[in-house]
């Protein structure tokens, strides 16, 4: 907030025309005096419901026409969301995916909840597997990733047991809570880059990809690092205090992270703004559409959009 806003408030509080009331009530005064209104289209901030005839969505990823991909998790179904609006689903038997991106030839790329594996499926809906056991060791489950400019697949491997119908060939390890790279090159030269982590969740890089960022949902806590030549991370810092499931940037270099609502942080991890939904919990985000401006939000049984003034990075 700027020393003028509060200024202007103090003077209010002072002359009567504003109560302090309760603290919390000065508390939300101030918060709103934060927010980057430019980030909104005419301040409008309430996302409009799609549709609540899901289970658990996960994973929205963008594909370069702007066609928004998403995941109904315990259904084992992808469904497509194209530019007119309508929802479709793309993919049955689609190994319980999390996390999705899709990369610069338009193969959406899935982290399989069932199989714990990467795997890889065209726009005709054919997959393969891109990394396993066979080609590493036994993974934990990936859960969310993020693919830079060369290919290279970046993703976390955190420990969530399974519900129902839990596979006895799948070996998780609780104790190794990691961030992998599979190089685009080597698929199978699979690196530890970050395993000092509670239980990381949502990654995402700047569109450069000299920088990337963690949340650890467990820690809540959301990390900064750079990228080293070698996709090695280093100089981890703490950028946010708030841990999440799902995270993207826009062009600003703002990041959106999920919980209870969506908290937006700017590039000095400030926060920004709030977006909430009747939802009790947000899973995950992206930026699409034609402009890239469109923001989609997967909310547990719901799905919604929100026009925004900015544009994502994917």
């Amino acid at each position: 907030m700027s020393i003028v806003i509060l200024a202007l408030l103090l003077t209010k509080i002072l002359m009567g025309s504003v109560s302090l009331g309760r603290p919390q009530q000065l508390i939300k005064i101030l918060e709103k005096a934060d927010i980057d209104s430019t980030l909104f289209i005419n301040g409008q901030m309430s996302p409009r419901l799609v549709s609540g005839n899901f289970l658990t969505t996960e994973g929205p990823a963008v594909s370069r026409d702007g066609n928004i991909y998403f995941t109904d998790k315990p259904a084992d179904r992808i469904y497509r969301y194209d530019l007119e609006g309508k929802l479709s689903i793309f993919k049955e038997r689609a190994g319980r995916p999390s996390g999705m991106y899709i990369d610069a030839s338009d193969n959406l790329i899935t982290c399989s909840g069932k199989e714990h594996e990467i795997w890889s499926t065209d726009l005709q809906g054919k997959s393969s597997v891109l990394l396993s056991s066979q080609d590493f060791e036994h993974l934990n489950g990936p859960n969310d990733l993020w693919i830079n400019k060369n290919g290279d697949i970046y993703f976390t491997d955190s420990y969530y047991p399974a519900k129902e119908n839990p596979s006895e060939k799948i070996k998780s390890d609780t104790t190794r809570q990691r961030v992998l790279l599979s190089p685009a090159q080597d698929r199978k030269n699979v690196k530890v880059v970050d395993q000092d982590l509670k239980k990381p969740n949502g990654i995402v890089g700047s569109a450069d990809g000299k920088t990337m960022y963690v949340a650890d949902i467990a820690a809540n806590k959301t990390y900064r690092y750079s990228v080293g030549a070698d996709g090695s991370l280093l100089d981890k810092t703490v950028f946010i205090e708030i841990g999440a499931d799902g995270i993207i940037l826009d062009e600003r270099g703002n990041l959106y992270l999920t919980g209870n609502e969506i908290t937006i942080g700017n590039a000095s991890g400030k926060i920004i703004g709030h977006i909430t939904t009747p939802s009790k919990k947000i899973t995950n985000l992206c930026f699409g559409g034609k402009e890239r401006n469109l923001l989609f939000i997967t909310a547990f049984k719901e799905i919604y959009v929100l026009a925004m003034n900015v544009r994502g990075i994917e």
